[in-house]
């Protein structure tokens, strides 16, 4: 499929009521998510490559999480997927935040999604800014930046910066519809304190949110495959499930 100009790789698995679309981490892609799809109930599932990753070709300009949330909203109309129940991990999850904000959207899951923007090393920024047009700037971008941002192109590497440098906060508080967070305890790229954080001002904002914890780090949602699909197909099928209540 093109969308923009774009190839666009994705694909689509069983038939049910409900349409889920699984939605991949920065770096990642669809086979990803892959083990989610093979093991939910009364379910259609699309799953994706986003722009820039997989076998789905890069923008040709910087994109941001907003302009994801629009481009999965031309990806889904062309499918005929409505008021879906969305799935995200890590990036993914932040796209699926602006989405259900401003499109209709049956239920979200966050796999280790960051919401509030974490505190960089200021020093380090305020040193990268001086030279990184200098002949010191490759030196410093490989020492200091991460293995995503240094071994993307430097399209990616511009949407990184956007994607990673905005707070949802005030988005996840604006979501209207039931949401779980699934949670790594031992999470080394999103602090477990800004999550509660998070959770606690989308529960004061009216937000039916709650968190269900898993053993493991950032990829916790795939150390934990039966936890991880018997809860979103709880979260789907049975919403009542006990599971489903846990607060922080």
């Amino acid at each position: 499929m093109n969308i923009n100009g774009k190839k666009v790789n994705y694909e689509q698995y069983g038939q049910g009521n409900i349409d889920v679309v699984l939605l991949h981490g920065w770096g990642q892609n669809i086979e990803m998510m892959s083990f989610i799809s093979q093991n939910l109930h009364n379910a259609r599932v699309t799953l994706l490559d986003f722009p820039g990753f997989g076998k789905s070709e890069e923008p040709d300009e910087p994109m941001n999480v907003g302009e994801y949330a629009d481009w999965l909203k031309k990806l889904l109309d062309l499918l005929s997927v409505e008021n879906p129940v969305l799935v995200g991990h890590s990036f993914g999850g932040r796209v699926a935040i602006k989405y259900a904000v401003k499109y209709p959207t049956r239920k979200v899951v966050l796999l280790a999604s960051p919401i509030i923007r974490a505190k960089h090393n200021k020093p380090k920024e305020k040193i990268y800014k001086i030279v990184k047009k200098t002949p010191f700037g490759e030196y410093f971008r490989k020492k200091w930046g991460s293995a995503d941002y240094n071994n993307a192109s430097p399209v990616m590497r511009q949407t990184m910066v956007k994607v990673v440098n905005e707070d949802l906060l005030e988005d996840a508080k604006k979501i209207e519809v039931p949401t779980i967070f699934l949670s790594g305890k031992l999470d080394e790229a999103v602090d477990p304190k800004l999550t509660a954080k998070a959770i606690d001002d989308m529960q004061k904002a009216g937000v039916d949110v709650a968190l269900i914890e898993q053993n493991g780090n950032h990829f916790a949602y795939c150390q934990n495959p039966v936890q991880t699909c018997s809860t979103i197909d709880a979260f789907i099928n049975y919403p009542n499930d006990p599971r489903l209540t846990k607060k922080m």
